[in-house]
């Protein structure tokens, strides 16, 4: 699975919980074996204050942030290692670090630091988890206590660290406890949209060549398919990317299926309009290819829950799932998955 937002920290912008907070964070330490003569420190909006390193890696500053929240922002060095530090006006922190083994060796220490250490403590249990898509094909009994046993573990950290900022406290308490409730889901949807899967099947799509074409019509090839709709922006960057693909892939055991949602509501309420508004588009954007139209009949999107375009679906030769989310065209990751397959 792609979709890990339960685990994964973003620069989030968070409420303070200090009482007097100075103006202004104080920041210093030493990155042994370093070789760079900046730190960079930013947030979103790009970086807020470059500090300079001595010969031994030590470094002492002050920055003075905009916010009167805490924030996580970047710690980065000039040759783009980086790590994520907790700053709120008040905090006067100490990193001690090597910088062969970035961010796993750091240590914060001083008012405020044990954010900073509670984050890198999360951001290395991440890391630990492995597979994601491996723990949503264990068996039943199994998976219910390894996603146990990962709330636990989880838990334990939050709660292992004192003095934490009251917002990212509470903000990683809420997101803990809807880390059962994610994975769940996505077991639920695994089973029935798994890789193996017998997959959904669309059928008497309009063909743009003539006639119409359903899922059956390709068995004993792989299908690689587009959901895609002119009106959309993200889809039209995939076609110079999938374009080259059905020229590479053109005497492999693989076809590449288009499949346009354009429907009346985007087209004047016309039905018509939109049968013709798909035609004009392939024909301006010349496609060529297998191009359908789904019309009014959205079932097969519905069944692999396509709420968002572009989205991509593999299936192999006997019609089940090889990837219910697969790659898109611009990632390298689908080449590997393709020629994997050994087509």
């Amino acid at each position: 699975m792609r979709k890990t937002a339960f685990i994964v920290f973003s620069l989030l912008i968070l409420n303070s919980c200090s009482q007097e907070p100075n103006n202004y964070v104080s920041i210093q330490g030493k990155l042994s074996n370093n070789t760079d003569s900046i730190i960079s420190i930013s947030n979103r909006q790009g970086v807020i204050k470059k500090i300079k390193l001595n010969a031994a890696g030590e470094f002492k500053d002050t920055l003075k942030l905009t916010s009167e929240k805490g924030e996580i922002y970047n710690f980065a060095t000039s040759a783009r290692k980086a790590a994520p530090i907790f700053l709120k006006n008040g905090f006067d922190i100490t990193l001690n670090g090597n910088a062969n083994d970035f961010m796993r060796s750091f240590v914060f220490s001083g008012k405020g630091a044990s954010n900073s250490n509670f984050i890198v403590a999360q951001i290395l249990k991440n890391q630990t988890i492995g597979d994601l898509q491996q723990i949503l094909d264990l068996e039943a009994p199994v998976f219910e206590k390894k996603i146990t046993t990962l709330k636990r573990e989880y838990d334990s950290i939050l709660n292992s660290y004192n003095d934490l900022d009251s917002a990212l406290y509470n903000g990683i308490k809420a997101q803990n406890n809807q880390l059962v409730t994610y994975f769940k889901s996505a077991y639920q949807r695994n089973q029935i949209m798994g890789k193996g899967k017998p997959s959904p099947k669309f059928v008497d799509y309009l063909d743009i060549n003539g006639g119409k074409k359903s899922l059956d019509d390709f068995k004993g090839k792989y299908v690689y398919i587009d959901i895609w709709a002119s009106w959309c922006g993200p889809c039209v960057v995939q076609f110079p990317y999938l374009k080259e693909l059905k020229k590479e892939y053109k005497n492999k055991n693989i076809v590449f299926i288009g499949i346009s949602t354009d429907e009346a509501r985007r087209s004047g309420g016309s039905w018509e309009a939109a049968e013709k508004k798909w035609r004009d588009f392939i024909k301006d954007k010349n496609l060529g290819g297998i191009q359908l139209w789904s019309g009014k009949d959205y079932s097969f999107q519905q069944a692999y829950q396509a709420s968002t375009i572009p989205r991509f679906i593999l299936i192999d030769p006997k019609g089940n799932i090889v990837d219910a989310d697969a790659p898109r065209p611009s990632d390298p990751a689908l080449k590997q998955l393709l020629n994997s397959l050994n087509l």
